[in-house]
Parts: structure tokens; sequence; C-alpha cells
């Protein structure tokens, strides 16, 4: 850049002589004013920097889900269910499939199928007896057979087993004879298990044919025993929704269907049971269900019961 000395001229900045060694020029008030402000224009200012590119959005942050969770214990009493000196001992003509039993009171039978699992049963047993509430565990033959101490702890404290087959394949797709002997497998487990016999049987996804389930009757002695209530568990819609589900369709007389092979189900539990605790609900098992079964229908109809009732559940084996 030019001096500006020389650009604003000696003129401009000396109003008492001229420019030389004896007298030099000295800046007069006006010249020093255009002198500072001319610098100070013509400062160089600092290089424009290139726009910064933006950004780009950071990925979502995923939460791993918590597999470790369990459901916190319940601080302070629960509902407790009443002592109840129920007979078990059912008749065996009084029929031979039911998705629920017409009785007088409001008794509930809640099941669990497709156990024993070795961490969410046991859970799901310390639940029970806090409450004071017996249920029935459909099981399935492998898996009583990894498990057996679950098994025997079911019993020990006063639940029922039933027969869920023993490899959990679709029955009603099977050969008479094989339907038998995968029965007998499952029962044999029990057996050596508990040493006690399945008084009703559970077929997987609901599939056993009339024909067959006659079948299973005549050679068991089996009840085959269904649902009245469906929460869809196994789709893991969360626990939230497995409860409300139940608590929906809980009515006197029913047989709820859930999974204690599912964390989420087990979850689900301590809500479910209160409220209906609290709702006046007993709990009983499947066969004091079958036991106090009315033979006489009175105002309340007896529910028809479907020809085949699938529970569109993924096998498990």
């Amino acid at each position: 850049m030019e001096n500006p000395l020389h650009t604003l001229g000696h003129n401009f900045l000396n109003t008492t002589g001229s420019a030389d060694q004896e007298n030099p020029l000295k800046l007069s008030r006006r010249g020093f004013m255009l002198l500072a402000a001319t610098l100070s224009s013509c400062a160089a200012a600092d290089p424009l920097k290139p726009a910064t590119a933006a950004r780009p959005a950071s990925a979502p942050v995923k939460t791993p889900s918590n597999t470790a969770y369990r459901t916190p214990s319940i601080k302070g009493p629960v509902p407790r269910n009443p002592d109840l000196h129920l007979s078990n001992n059912f008749s065996k003509s009084s029929g031979i499939s039911f998705s629920r039993v017409l009785v007088s009171g409001n008794y509930i039978a809640m099941t669990f199928d497709d156990g024993p699992q070795p961490q969410n049963t046991p859970r799901l047993l310390d639940m029970l007896r806090e409450r004071n509430i017996k249920a029935t565990f459909y099981v399935i033959g492998q898996s009583v057979d990894l498990y057996p101490a679950v098994v025997r702890r079911t019993v020990a404290e006063g639940h029922e087993i039933g027969n869920h087959s023993n490899t959990h394949r679709l029955l009603s797709k099977l050969p008479d004879a094989e339907i038998l002997a995968d029965l007998h497998r499952c029962e044999n487990a029990i057996v050596r298990a508990c040493g006690v016999k399945p008084p009703t049987m559970r077929p997987p996804y609901g599939g056993l044919l009339q024909r067959q389930r006659e079948l299973v009757h005549a050679e068991f002695g089996y009840p085959i025993i269904l649902w009245s209530v469906d929460p869809l568990d196994w789709k893991r819609p969360g626990a939230s929704v497995v409860s409300s589900r139940i608590l929906a369709g809980a009515s006197s007389g029913g047989i709820v269907l859930s999974h204690d092979l599912h964390s989420q189900t087990v979850d689900a539990m301590p809500n479910t049971l209160d409220t209906l605790l609290r709702r006046g609900f007993k709990f009983v098992t499947v066969s004091q269900l079958l036991a106090m079964k009315l033979e006489t229908p009175g105002t309340a109809p007896a529910p028809a019961e479907p020809a085949v009732q699938t529970e569109q559940v993924p096998p498990t084996f």
C-alpha cells in the first residue's frame, strides 16, 4: 500500500513551513486527525475465511435393551388370594375340551405355557407365592428334562402341571400314533421330574382336531384346555400391554393364556394379579375350575367352544 504521507501531500500535514533538515515537518491538528483516520481505514482486515461446511448430523444413539431388567419387588403388602380348600377331582365325563368353565363365583385360572424356563419361571413362582395364588403350568417335555428342579419346585408350592407335548409341534398335522407317542413322552418326563401325572393337556397353538381331541381324551383322560383370554404375549408387546389385555378380557370362569417363557409376561404379572385380586377375582387351578363346573347353566348360557382354536406362537423347538 502507498505511504499515506505521499498520498495526502505535505500541504495537509504542515502549516508552518517546508520540509527540510533544519525545519522538519510538523503535523497540524487537522493533519494528525486526517492521518489517523486514513491509517485506520487502510489497516489490513482479516481475510475472509471460507464458510465451514455444515457438520453432518450425528447418527442416532441406540440404547441397547436391558436384558438384565427384573421387575422391582413391591414394597409393602400386596393383595393375597384367599385360602381356598377346593376339590380338584373333576368328572371325566364333564366334557372333552374347554376354553372357559361355567361356574358360580368370580373364579379364574391363570395358565402359563412353554416352560419351565430357568430364570423366568422361578421369578413367577416368587410372585405367585407372595400372593397365595395357585396356577397351572403347561410344560414342554424336553424343557422338563432340562430343568426338572424348577418343575419340582412348581409342584411343591401347590401349582398344577399340564401336558403341553414333548416337542411343541402342531399336533393336528401329525399321525394319531405320533400324537399319542409325543404326549406320552411329555407325561413320562413330568413323572420323572416330580412324581405326578398331569391331569389336563393343552395342544401347542391350540391345534387339535375334534377327532384327535376325542382320541387323546380316551387314551389319557385329559380334558383339552384352550383359553378365553389371549394377550398375544408371544409377540412381546411390552409388559403394560400384556397386563391391559388380560385385564380387559378377564371374566368369571375364564382361562387366561400366557407364557412364562417370556420375561415381559412375567414382568406384567404383579400389576395383572394385584388388579384382578382387587376386583374380587379368586385364582384357582384348571382342575379346580373344572371340578366346580355347573351342569345347569341357569341364567348364564355356556359359551360356545370353537372346533379348533389356534394360538399363533412360533415353535419353541
